[in-house]
């Protein structure tokens, strides 16, 4: 899916690379950058690393930030030391989440080789995750007609099809999907029936 994530900001205050994962539903994120070092990539996932890494356990467990160096997990194979052969020295972990039930999570892991991070970075960085993760909130207004049209085009309906099958003309489906794409803030039809999907309204 695609989404117009400001990642320079990012890269500016994480120099050493940052991990992002927004708006993660039962089993997966609606949107994921992995900005870390390729080799790190590689030596973590060749390990198995992700079960037993402190940060992600802590992510998956709180909201809020914290430095890495202030995580009381144990780490009991050692991921925090052997990221630093990586320049993984410093790390900065940030959850958010939204109200209610069902709540989705958003979390970044950022990390510098230099220092620790300073509190206006945590706070900015913060601010900035928060920022996404509330921008990605599935719209709530599209009509049962809207969103009909656009299960018709996931399904590879072409406009004249999808007018038939409606009784309607293809004017009126015109003006459905350009609702819809208006509502989802997506470019093309297509991109908002694949948006539609990962929000769940279809």
């Amino acid at each position: 899916m695609s989404f117009d994530i400001d990642t320079e900001s990012f890269t500016v205050q994480a120099p050493a690379g940052h991990f992002l994962a927004l708006r993660i539903g039962f089993a997966f994120p609606m949107y994921e950058q992995n900005a870390l070092p390729k080799n790190w990539i590689e030596h973590y996932s060749a390990r198995g690393f992700v079960l037993a890494d402190p940060v992600m356990n802590w992510l998956y467990q709180n909201a809020g930030t914290t430095r890495w160096s202030e995580i009381e997990l144990d780490d009991p194979r050692g991921v925090l030391d052997q990221a630093k052969r990586f320049g993984l020295n410093y790390g900065l972990a940030i959850c958010c989440t939204g109200e209610g039930a069902g709540v989705q999570r958003s979390f970044g892991s950022f990390a510098r080789s230099d220092r620790e991070f300073l509190d206006a970075e945590v706070f900015e960085l913060k601010d900035k995750l928060q920022n996404l993760h509330d921008s990605m909130v599935p719209p709530s207004n599209l009509t049962d007609a809207e969103l009909e049209a656009l299960g018709m085009v996931k399904n590879g309906l072409l406009m004249k099809e999808i007018a038939d099958l409606l009784g309607v003309s293809e004017g009126a489906v015109k003006q459905r999907l350009k609702n819809a794409k208006s509502k989802l803030k997506a470019k093309t039809s297509t991109h908002a029936a694949t948006m539609a999907t990962s929000f769940g309204l279809i």
